[in-house]
């Protein structure tokens, strides 16, 4: 009752009684629901619901998100339902609790799918309504200040969870206080003896600081009274997290990040923001290279700050943040500012279109898993800033190419990429962007995405965008296979693909369990299905076959040297003019062997795993082919013939020399060529050098 009260006082200060009276009502609801539940710590349960509260009242939240704090463990914690809340309060309040509630109705192959699964949930939730994080961060707060009684594993597990996603996402939202404290707690759990040893000697690092501090704290608040500006001048305590992050990424001592002192000036207007700078640069000598405009160029959460860094009395380095106060509201409570300062719209939005952006990110992603991956990439927020050619900023993370910029303007930008211009000049789409570059993207209207581009993204929106690419062309493909093979099939049956009736996809669909005849179709090409049999099935009960034909009729025709569905075996390298067959793989669909290949031997007579195919007239591309020379060894011989090779307009895939003695050796070729004409010239060209004895294509 005492936590209750408190609670009460708190709120009075900004809302309004009536609404005071809905979160005491929530509460006493909240507080049957969990009257014969105890936490782990023996205390009564409804103790967590109230300190939830407590945290989000210091944050200034609105009375419906207080509310949610009281109710958040009720649906998934005790018999009540989400329609009960929708009906006692109000259907914000259940849509709030429910997107804070985890999955437990769902069973998990793996504790990570289960993190995966609630996080995507929250995500969806957060979308509609950006207060389910802020009573989630205000519930994991919690949770991780009564870590004591857990054990060891269970506390190791909740810290890495808190530290990976969690404290990111608070500093994404721009809550700094909630970030640093999660980061804190953290540490402690995750590394106790460390944390500690820390914590003893910034103590000890404490006493001698002191006077520094005071000293540098008075020389800058009498130049600013001298200049008129009215200011609050604090000496920042770095946090022991951030401190050991930096020990480790920077590989310097506790001592050397130490000597860095801190401070925050905060003041009434942008425009003293500007002339404190003045006056501090007039004071100490600024480091070149360490300023940073966070006010011109706000971070992506908001964030809005000038950073320098100066050198101070008695050499000592001094970090300094100038910042107005409605911009310090913004750094400690982020998001949660938009509540708390009515006049500070830009939080909001700033918000919003991050978690539109991750909404876009988990519709395209395949699993739950995948999703989390991608937006653990995003979380980290070192960033680059951009300029698109009409002058637009993008903030980018840092080490972000070309490409991840192309996606950052629009899904279709990036999708048709196919060069980029970097200040004027064509540049490598992989190179990594420095801040204040113009780029300039490049399309063209049939260009796609190429997977290598995977090796080197960094932004989630690129990654999951080129993945949504290449799986839907995978489907496309399997299903445009799937016919061509359920075409040839149906062909014993006396029809054809374009002649099937409704009544045929009905039965098929019965047969199989599919929910859809292009789910089939995708199966029949990924070789997952047997065309025949799904013939077999579709057909009318008196035109069903009892066995395989010896045979089929038509081949399938091969019109592409490049497909996700259709592969070319590298047993035997087929290039078109070769007699070829096929044979059906699970799960990689069609793939191409020559007639002569001996790893069709045992599967030869199958005609449904192994089927013959002839090459289009019009097929295109490169395909790889291993040949043999033997030639005697002369010095330059191998540039010699890499030379021939390429005035044959052919490109060397792979070689290797094998000497047989001192005067002669075998070189192994893959090298790409167009068809078997090619391949003869190429060979020819070769053979007509006189150091080569003999040139042979290899079958096998």
């Amino acid at each position: 009752m005492e936590a209750i009260d408190a609670l009460s006082h708190k709120l009075s200060s900004y809302l309004e009684p009536n609404q005071i009276q809905d979160i005491l009502s929530a509460y006493r609801f909240a507080a049957q629901c969990h009257q014969e539940q105890f936490r782990q710590s023996g205390e009564l349960y409804i103790t967590h619901p109230v300190a939830v509260a407590h945290i989000l009242a210091d944050m200034h939240l609105d009375h419906e998100s207080l509310m949610a704090a009281m109710l958040h463990d009720v649906i998934e914690d005790t018999d009540v339902s989400k329609e009960e809340i929708a009906e006692h309060f109000n259907p914000t309040v259940a849509d709030l609790v429910d997107g804070v509630s985890k999955l437990s109705e769902i069973e998990f192959t793996s504790r990570a799918e289960q993190q995966a699964e609630n996080f995507q949930k929250m995500t969806l939730a957060m979308a509609k309504d950006i207060r389910v994080m802020l009573v989630k961060l205000a519930d994991r707060l919690h949770n991780m200040r009564t870590l004591q009684v857990l054990s060891p594993a269970k506390r190791r597990r909740i810290a890495r969870e808190t530290l990976d996603i969690y404290a990111p996402i608070a500093q994404r939202l721009g809550i700094n206080d909630i970030k640093i404290e999660f980061e804190e707690l953290g540490f402690a759990a995750m590394y106790p003896v460390r944390y500690e040893l820390m914590k003893k000697a910034r103590v000890a690092a404490r006493g001698p600081r002191r006077e520094i501090v005071d000293e540098i704290k008075d020389s800058i608040e009498v130049r600013l009274e001298k200049e008129g500006i009215t200011s609050e001048v604090a000496g920042r305590e770095k946090h022991l997290w951030s401190i050991y992050q930096k020990m480790k990424a920077k590989k310097k001592s506790f001592r050397e990040i130490m000597d860095v002192f801190a401070f925050r000036i905060v003041v009434d207007s942008v425009d003293d923001c500007y002339r404190t700078l003045g006056v501090v640069h007039n004071l100490f000598k600024p480091v070149p290279g360490e300023f940073k405009d966070y006010i011109a160029i706000p971070k992506v959460n908001g964030y809005q700050s000038l950073h320098n860094i100066l050198v101070g009395m008695h050499g000592i380095p001094i970090e300094v943040q100038i910042r107005t106060k409605d911009m310090d509201a913004m750094a400690n409570f982020g998001i949660a500012s938009h509540w708390l300062y009515k006049s500070q719209e830009e939080g909001a939005p700033r918000a919003s279109r991050w978690v539109q952006g991750l909404l876009e990110i988990q519709q395209q992603a395949g699993n739950s898993l995948e999703f989390i991956e991608h937006v653990k990439t995003d979380l980290f927020p070192d960033e680059v800033y951009v300029f698109t050619s009409k002058g637009q900023i993008i903030s980018l993370p840092s080490g972000a190419t070309p490409v991840d910029f192309a996606y950052a303007v629009h899904t279709d930008v990036g999708n048709g990429c196919i060069a980029c211009k970097i200040n004027g000049q064509l540049a490598s789409l992989s190179e990594p962007l420095q801040s204040g570059a113009q780029i300039k993207i490049i399309t063209a209207k049939d260009a796609q995405p190429n997977p290598s581009w995977l090796n080197f993204v960094k932004t989630a929106k690129a990654r999951s965008a080129i993945r949504h690419f290449l799986k839907h062309q995978q489907h496309e493909e399997s299903v445009a296979l799937g016919k061509r093979l359920l075409d040839r099939a149906l062909e014993n049956f006396g029809t054809n693909y374009k002649s099937i009736r409704k009544s045929w996809i009905k039965r098929a669909l019965e047969e199989t369990g599919a929910t859809t005849f292009e789910e089939i179709l995708q199966q029949i090409g990924l070789g997952n299905r047997l065309a025949y049999a799904v013939a077999n099935l579709m057909a009318p009960p008196s035109k069903r076959l009892e066995t395989m034909p010896n045979e089929f009729e038509s081949p399938v025709m091969i019109d592409s040297g490049e497909g996700l569905i259709i592969n070319y075996a590298r047993c035997c390298h087929p290039i078109p003019g070769d007699p070829i067959l096929g044979h059906l793989s699970p799960g990689k669909g069609l793939v191409v062997h020559r007639d002569s290949c001996k790893n069709l031997n045992e599967i030869r007579s199958n005609v449904e795993k192994c089927m013959p195919l002839s090459w289009s007239p019009n097929v295109k591309g490169d395909f790889p082919v291993e040949f043999k020379v033997e030639l005697i060894s002369e010095r330059g011989i191998i540039a010699t013939l890499a030379s021939r090779i390429s005035e044959s307009e052919a490109a060397i895939h792979q070689i290797s020399i094998n000497e047989r003695d001192a005067h002669s050796g075998i070189v192994d070729l893959v090298v790409d060529v167009k068809n078997r004409v090619h391949l003869a010239n190429v060979m020819r060209r070769i053979r007509s050098l006189k150091q080569v004895q003999r040139v042979y294509r290899i079958k096998n």
